[in-house]
């Protein structure tokens, strides 16, 4: 879970390098010799690759360095040195995020259920649609729910509108929990990586609108979800989470589709909370998730 256990504020790195010697030490001695007290370090080396990946957190109880300088300190000092690419977080400032959705509606109560119960650390203050199905769902969690309906003739209109009420909103990421529109690349390159889409394990094998029928005509014995980040490569982003559960000859359609949905909105609030909790670094499309 990534609700703070008491009121100080913590900072976490996320970063990743060309690998060479020295690198973990010159971070952890970056936070240590100026007051902070590491509560979380794991590091990855990809050894095929040579890139180094890290995430730290630490506690700016008594960190000597004000709190908007140490991005510009560590970038100084050791980004540019050893070609980082790295983000800088802080756990007093909530991520917003924005939900899309269409007429289903089993990964957005899933996602607001959490977030009622406080499970995670976020602000969820808008719903998008293209319908008006779930506004109800909104209305029962207090939240704002807008409608654009889309068509191929004005796709790029509605999406310029989108993009306009999210900036309003001050979203940090966007979830797609079921969203039946495949999102341009225009709108993509405004969250880079910030936008977190579900889809069942049928694709590419069983395509179309009853994926589900196909599956059980076939008696596939798996069904699976993957979530991932959203790209121009539609549904071949980097992957953040993924699970699977066994069917059989005795399970219905309806049993097909139960889980099936079942398991998205599951892997769809692991890999959002991952996101929530800054514990994701995306690299040539794939991900290092950490623990």
């Amino acid at each position: 879970m990534s609700k703070q256990k008491n009121n100080s504020t913590n900072a976490i790195l996320l970063m990743h390098c060309p690998d060479q010697p020295g690198i973990l030490a010159v971070v952890t001695d970056f936070i240590n010799v100026n007051g902070g007290n590491i509560l979380y370090l794991d590091q990855y080396v990809d050894r095929e690759n040579h890139a180094f990946f890290m995430r730290v957190e630490w506690d700016l109880t008594n960190f000597i360095i004000p709190q908007n300088k140490i991005e510009d300190y560590f970038n100084t000092l050791y980004g540019q040195k050893y070609d980082m690419s790295f983000n800088l977080y802080f756990s007093d400032r909530k991520p917003r995020m924005a939900i899309f959705v269409s007429k289903m509606s089993h990964c957005l109560y899933d996602i607001l259920a959490r977030y009622t119960a406080g499970e995670w650390n976020v602000e969820i203050p808008v719903i998008i649609s293209n319908h008006p199905d779930l506004e109800s769902v909104a209305k029962r969690f207090d939240i704002d729910y807008h409608v654009f309906p889309i068509n191929k003739d004005n796709k790029a209109e509605q999406e310029a509108k989108e993009l306009e009420l999210l900036e309003k909103y001050d979203i940090d990421f966007i979830v797609l929990a079921r969203y039946m529109q495949v999102v341009s690349s225009d709108f993509i390159m405004h969250y880079p990586d910030k936008i977190i889409n579900i889809h069942h394990s049928f694709l590419p094998a069983f395509m179309g609108a009853k994926p589900y029928h196909a599956a059980f005509e076939r008696g596939v014995k798996l069904i699976g979800a993957t979530s991932h980040y959203v790209t121009t490569d539609l549904d071949a982003g980097p992957i953040i989470e993924q699970d699977i559960v066994r069917i059989s000859h005795k399970d219905s359609i309806a049993d097909l589709v139960y889980k099936g949905q079942d398991l998205e909105k599951i892997v769809l609030s692991r890999a959002v909370e991952k996101h929530i909790d800054r514990k994701i670094l995306t690299y040539r499309n794939k991900t290092v998730v950490f623990n």
